[in-house]
């Protein structure tokens, strides 16, 4: 879906304000009470499994599922009873690319500048910049049953930018691509925020939050289950772990043993490696255990510390692993279902 390219209305509002969001579908809430603030010129990732529900809470923000409770406003502007205003500060990318198989392109974009109100002249130059902007160009004139996955998916985000909308809703946008191709995608998205949008991102993808969202919003069987920076997050989980290579690996129990009156908890050892684990609370631990072990004239071969991973979060708040979707939780995907056979 793309709009015409109208100004946020100039107040102070966040980009998206979301209170008390619920989509109920036989009965059953796949959005359950949800709270959302998303400010603008940021990142903001919402991270959860597939049927979460992370689908459904982006189609009600982009007036394409009506609200069945609570409210959301984007850029101040009321979605329930004003979305063709919410719809000209909206792109919205899908997981699966929303253009003409039969169609160039060059083509494609054209008529969807077209069909959002540029002129003929006006849309071929926006489709021609698009195209070179995403890498697209030596592929113009080749219709879209040529093109690779990771081509149909910077295609698809190009023609949610034709008129240039102030935010940009991501519905998982790099699912089943390449790394190479997804890391072109996290630079392309990285600049879309330097040049002044703002990103609202669903994933499944725990790199991708990490290296890519401002704020992460973490989301499990419709509920928003926690929200923080990525690192807030993780420091909310647990301690970092110091490890540690000896030079001389047959010394481990005499290093663990030196430690026990430093370290907090007993260090996990790896003999295979020579490494002992320890976790820490902050930096000055770190510099005792390293001046202990100097102490002992224990020489290390190597340290570096290792925070708590977005997963081992994702752990600790669900009591699942991020690609799990729980076993009662059919009714977002049949709703995708529904929406793809129409």
């Amino acid at each position: 879906m793309t709009t015409h390219n109208t100004p946020p209305p100039a107040s102070a509002a966040p980009a998206v304000r979301a209170e008390g969001l619920v989509k109920s579908f036989a009965g059953h809430r796949a959005v359950d009470g949800i709270d959302l603030r998303v400010r603008t010129g940021e990142i903001y990732g919402v991270l959860g499994p597939n049927g979460a529900g992370k689908t459904t809470m982006l189609r009600m923000l982009a007036t394409l599922l009506a609200i069945d409770g609570g409210r959301a406003e984007i850029f101040g502007v009321d979605v329930a009873s004003r979305p063709h205003a919410v719809r000209q500060l909206l792109g919205v990318t899908g997981q699966y690319a929303s253009v003409d198989e039969d169609l160039t392109a060059a083509e494609n974009l054209r008529l969807f500048g077209r069909l959002q109100g540029l002129s003929s002249s006006a849309a071929r130059r926006r489709a021609t910049h698009l195209l070179d902007q995403f890498g697209l160009e030596e592929a113009a004139h080749k219709t879209i049953n040529q093109f690779s996955g990771g081509m149909r998916r910077r295609l698809d985000l190009a023609a949610s930018l034709i008129t240039r909308p102030p935010l940009i809703f991501l519905d998982e946008p790099t699912t089943g691509l390449d790394p190479r191709t997804r890391g072109q995608m996290w630079d392309t998205i990285r600049e879309l925020v330097v040049e002044g949008c703002t990103v609202l991102l669903t994933t499944q993808y725990l790199d991708e939050a990490d290296q890519l969202a401002d704020r992460i919003a973490v989301i499990d069987q419709g509920r928003k289950v926690a929200e923080d920076t990525p690192d807030g997050l993780k420091n909310a989980v647990g301690s970092s772990t110091l490890q540690l290579v000896l030079e001389d690996s047959a010394r481990l129990h005499e290093a663990r043993a030196a430690l026990r009156g430093t370290a907090s908890e007993e260090p996990v050892l790896t003999p295979e490696h020579g490494r002992l684990n320890l976790p820490i609370e902050h930096g000055d631990q770190a510099t005792d255990v390293l001046m202990t072990l100097r102490n002992a004239e224990i020489s290390i071969a190597s340290v570096s510390v290792r925070k708590p991973t977005l997963d081992e979060v994702f752990l600790a708040l669900t009591g699942h692993d991020s690609h799990t979707k729980p076993a009662s939780d059919h009714h977002e995907a049949n709703e995708h279902a529904t929406e793809a056979a129409r």
